[in-house]
């Protein structure tokens, strides 16, 4: 199957550093960096296959959730990981 392209998106004004991490990099946190625009929101693209993810975004070195995100599921530290399937 195709790989699709996905773009996550984050309001961090504030940030220094925006990054995005989950299972389709094996949560490495410096692997895929975000881009400010002037309005301070962060986007980043990805190019995924079809599947189910799970992800968090790193803010400044803190792993926060996506509020955007229409699905969490517990992980194995006591916090919760968003997910995003694409089809």
């Amino acid at each position: 199957m195709a790989k699709k392209t996905v773009v996550f998106k984050c309001k961090a004004p504030e940030a220094r550093r925006v990054n995005v991490t989950g299972t389709f990099n094996n949560w490495n946190p410096d692997a895929i960096a975000a881009r400010k625009d002037s309005k301070g929101n962060w986007s980043v693209k990805v190019s995924l296959n079809p599947g189910r993810y799970e992800y968090k975004f790193v803010v400044d070195g803190s792993w926060l959730n996506d509020p955007n995100a229409r699905e969490r599921v517990p992980n194995n530290i006591g916090s919760a990981n968003d997910v995003l399937v694409v089809k």
